[in-house]
């Protein structure tokens, strides 16, 4: 556990430093002592329990967004700030989305992907859902429960929620050619999550 405190102390803190963060130095040292806290405390033990979840993750994001919060930031720049910490990851990941998108059978592998996780979800707890409805062309869902807002909401923060819930955003944003995505609502700022995943047909 220590290396992992120790990669996201690194990497929040290069990322206060590159932008001119106000005592940067101090802060980073801040969020090393609460990171260690929350990875002590029983709550940490109580949510670190399924399997589809990178909790320590969950966890190293939510104490990023609390010492900023501390320090009076509006929401909208927590989330630009905790992005801008995984900047690199995130580039990583939309270059192997657009990848795929390259692919005429992109949307059979999201359709597969979403039966799949939604299966993988259900079996550990994580998510619960109010509907899940499957067809050749079209997946459509609604969340009432996420461990992922849940756990947000333990800490006071469930609105910040929204930095993961943007990730299914960024990556259908990438994965245009052959697949839909609309999102109708989220659990972050809302009662359920409400997403339909369709196949793109070309037209003319």
């Amino acid at each position: 556990m220590e290396k992992r405190i120790e990669k996201y102390v690194r990497m929040f803190g290069r990322t206060l430093q590159k932008s001119g963060y106000p005592d940067a130095y101090r802060k980073e040292s801040d969020y090393r002592k609460r990171l260690e806290d929350m990875y002590a405390s029983e709550a940490f033990r109580q949510h670190n329990v399924y399997p589809t979840m990178n909790v320590v993750h969950v966890y190293a994001v939510i104490g990023m967004c609390l010492e900023l919060k501390d320090d009076g930031l509006p929401e909208n720049e927590i989330i630009t700030l905790v992005n801008e910490v995984f900047r690199t990851r995130r580039k990583a990941y939309a270059a192997l989305i657009r990848c795929i998108d390259l692919y005429p059978g992109s949307w059979k592998i999201a359709r597969k992907w979403n039966i799949n996780d939604h299966e993988k979800r259900v079996r550990d707890g994580s998510i619960t859902y109010d509907s899940f409805e499957v067809s050749e062309e079209k997946i459509a869902y609604k969340i009432s429960r996420c461990m992922y807002v849940n756990i947000f909401e333990y800490y006071g923060i469930r609105s910040l929620c929204r930095i993961f819930c943007m990730t299914d955003e960024t990556a259908y944003k990438n994965l245009s050619k052959h697949v839909e995505f609309i999102r109708h609502s989220d659990l972050s700022l809302g009662d359920s999550c409400h997403d339909e995943v369709m196949r793109k047909r070309k037209t003319g």
